[in-house]
């Protein structure tokens, strides 16, 4: 039996927002001291934040558990460092994934002080705010080891097309940038051309975020930067700008509780 699918679009202003000195978020879904019963995830997506830190500033270490984060910096750069080691700048067109697994400290600063005198496509001002999209999943299983991947896919972002950055499904496994520990979720990234048009995956649940710029989304109309949609039971739909725009999908192939 066929149904009718959802589209749920979620304005860029009806966010829930943390606003404090160093720090301007805005949050897709339930978060920290913002909790609303009816807005806890979308599939197997629970957290789509959207940050802005300022120079010098950023979050001190602190712990995770059992959840995979994905994080897209949009402008700027940012410093991750972790318990198991790893350490690295993340910057437009790098795509990073952290597994928290049975327990992960991490920190994550602005870039900008420690890269001031940078030369290159990546310098960033001294002063200058970076901003990123921070996205949770959780794993296939509790308890898994940490772990820490990063990979630039600039070029592939170039066509204009969706581009697989995190995948833990076997349909993107010689395609995706990046692994993560979820079989049923990819997330893809577009930095759109008003000439190509791009079609939506086909799966049971989307989450389609309007990053940068605006777009159209057909059956659902303009989506300004910040705009979100959550669409169930219906892909294949498409997408299109007219100045461009950078957009990040989530493509889920189950939700919370199911399989």
């Amino acid at each position: 039996m066929s149904t009718t699918p959802i589209l749920d679009v979620r304005r860029a202003d009806d966010r829930l927002r943390t606003k404090i000195d160093w720090l301007d978020s805005r949050h897709s879904f339930s978060f920290g001291h913002h909790y609303d019963p009816e807005n806890t995830h979308f599939g197997v997506l629970m957290v789509n934040n959207d940050d802005i830190v300022r120079a010098g500033a950023g979050f001190d270490t602190h712990p995770h558990r059992d959840m995979e984060i994905v994080t897209w910096v949009l402008r700027g750069s940012l410093v991750h460092q972790d318990s198991t080691g790893h350490s690295g700048v993340i910057y437009p067109g790098l795509a990073q994934r952290m597994s928290a697994g049975s327990g992960i400290l991490h920190s994550e600063k602005n870039d900008s002080w420690r890269c001031a005198g940078a030369t290159g496509s990546h310098a960033a001002e001294h002063d200058e705010p970076v901003r990123f999209v921070q996205m949770w999943v959780l794993p296939d299983e509790a308890g898994i080891e940490p772990g820490y991947e990063q990979l630039e896919i600039d070029d592939e972002l170039l066509s204009g097309g969706l581009v697989p950055v995190a995948s833990g499904m076997d349909a993107y496994a010689d395609h995706s940038a990046i692994r993560i520990r979820n079989r049923y979720a990819a997330m893809h990234v577009a930095r759109m051309r008003p000439d190509r048009p791009v079609t939506l995956p086909d799966a049971p649940f989307l989450h389609v975020f309007v990053a940068r710029g605006e777009a159209a989304l057909e059956g659902a109309g303009h989506l300004a930067e910040g705009d979100a949609v959550r669409i169930a039971g219906g892909g294949g739909r498409q997408l299109t700008t007219a100045t461009g725009a950078e957009i990040l999908v989530w493509e889920m192939h189950a939700a919370l509780g199911h399989s």
